[in-house]
């Protein structure tokens, strides 16, 4: 559970949003002035650190110098009533992951919270590439012995070290998040920031403004001037998760950034040096988007300099057994439970499933197998495919025919006038459940696995009258 100190000394705001992190699943610790936050901040080693730019005993401009001197990968969001625009870009410029100013949206906060948390765990968190099974430990690692994956191995190798733009392939759930932070933690750029951009995750009206940043009044809302993530990853790496399906507007804006290295703000003209290495991911056959006009041919050369492409689980099921040993340790470890241990037999009918949701899929698989389970070895039983996605069977068919079966029934009893959201409504509202159920409650876990930012699983889950009952505070 990641901790987040709080370093202001309005004692009401402090107790205020530290209960709303708390209900949130975080830890929460406070601090009411500048030394006794660093004091803090070096005791407690925080994920994350809140700090508020007014103290009694120093500017907060001195106490984030501080913390970023001793910590350069602790992310730390400044907040302010008072702060100007230039003393914002200052301090992200020095390294603080955002500026915000009071008083705050709570969803938009949250919001960046998590965004913070993900990139400090990213950043400080090395990724092991194939860890022997009796050191498996915490650590976030790309697990096999396949060929495929020793060729993945091979590559992340040889290309780290470079400054060379990288494009990593394969199906949602594969591991190329993992492998565009082992290509980080092994290159020269390790000491610098690491910024993760999912372009499908942000709305396209947002997009452009959280990667290049804009100038005050360049748009109505724009009442300061805010640095973008690029800008914000000077010096080091940026990750751009899902860039298949990046507008084709802002793509002609990221092929200047990699012809150039040199960025603008939206609303400006002047050209602001970043020098940072892009790393960007897809599960989209590009070819195919060039060829249809949605994606840049210019943009395509220019992304696949090197391209990694990471093979789906069902065509290297001869490392699921390592896989299944590292995830129960993972899982394990993570809710704090005893290792069951799993019989042979249940391996063998895990492996005997397609996975189309590969790692991803395998592993909420097995952690709710975990949470069900009553203390004994896992055996065949235990383990519960999910009903959409369950293999085929001699009297179910496959897939693709219960889901049409399913479909056909709803537009052939005429009882919805509009069955389109009718059944849209209907797969949302299971998948919300049953990510709910897989992270035990925790709504931070949940927007995780979906996909989804907090606030809009809440917003979801209203919509859907998704009782608090399936989630936990804590």
């Amino acid at each position: 559970m990641s901790l987040i100190l709080i370093i202001d000394d309005d004692k009401q705001l402090s107790l205020s949003f530290s209960k709303i992190l708390t209900q949130e699943g975080y830890r929460t610790a406070t601090s009411a002035s500048g030394r006794d936050g660093i004091e803090q901040t070096g005791l407690l080693r925080p994920d994350l650190v809140i700090l508020d730019i007014r103290l009694p005993d120093m500017s907060g401009l001195d106490v984030f110098e501080s913390i970023h001197g001793r910590f350069p990968k602790m992310p730390v969001i400044i907040i302010t009533a008072f702060g100007n625009t230039e003393t914002a870009i200052n301090a992200i410029q020095k390294g603080a992951f955002d500026f915000i100013y009071k008083p705050f949206d709570i969803p938009e906060m949250l919001e960046l919270v998590e965004k913070a948390i993900v990139v400090g765990h990213c950043m400080t968190s090395p990724v092991e590439m194939n860890p022997d099974a009796d050191t498996f430990s915490g650590r976030d690692a790309l697990v096999g012995n396949s060929k495929q994956m020793l060729d993945v191995y091979k590559a992340i190798g040889r290309v780290s070290s470079t400054d060379a733009t990288v494009l990593i392939r394969g199906e949602s759930g594969t591991g190329k998040e993992l492998a565009s932070r082992a290509i980080y933690n092994h290159s020269s750029r390790t000491d610098k920031p690491f910024m993760v951009i999912n372009c499908v995750a942000i709305p396209e009206t947002l997009l452009e403004s959280e990667l290049f940043g804009y100038e005050k009044g360049s748009f109505t809302g724009a009442t300061h001037s805010r640095v973008g993530k690029i800008e914000q990853a000077r010096g080091g790496t940026i990750f751009l998760d899902e860039i298949g399906d990046m507008p084709l507007g802002i793509q002609a804006k990221l092929l200047r950034l990699l012809q150039e290295n040199a960025i603008e703000r939206i609303g400006s003209r002047e050209p602001v040096d970043v020098n940072v290495r892009v790393i960007a991911a897809t599960n989209r056959d590009l070819e195919t988007a060039v060829r249809e006009g949605s994606f840049r041919e210019d943009l395509y050369y220019r992304l696949r300099v090197v391209t990694i492409t990471i093979p789906p689980l069902r065509d290297r099921k001869e490392d699921i057994p390592l896989l299944i040993t590292y995830l129960m340790t993972r899982l394990t470890a993570d809710m704090a439970i005893p290792n069951p241990g799993i019989g042979n037999a249940a391996v063998d009918k895990i492996m005997s499933y397609g996975w189309p949701g590969n790692i991803r899929e395998l592993s909420n698989t097995l952690k709710k197998t975990l949470i069900f389970n009553r203390g004994g070895v896992i055996q065949p039983e235990d383990i519960v495919f999910p009903d959409i996605m369950a293999p085929p069977g001699p009297e179910s068919g496959s897939r693709e025919e219960a889901i049409q079966s399913w479909i056909r029934q709803v537009l052939a009893s005429g009882s919805h006038d509009k069955a389109y959201d009718y059944c849209i409504d209907q797969v949302a509202s299971h998948l919300i459940t049953e990510a709910l159920s897989l992270s035990n409650g925790n709504r931070s876990q949940a927007s995780r696995i979906l996909g989804i930012s907090r606030p809009t699983l809440h917003a979801k889950m209203e919509k859907y009258r998704i009782s608090s009952d399936h989630t936990s505070d804590s």
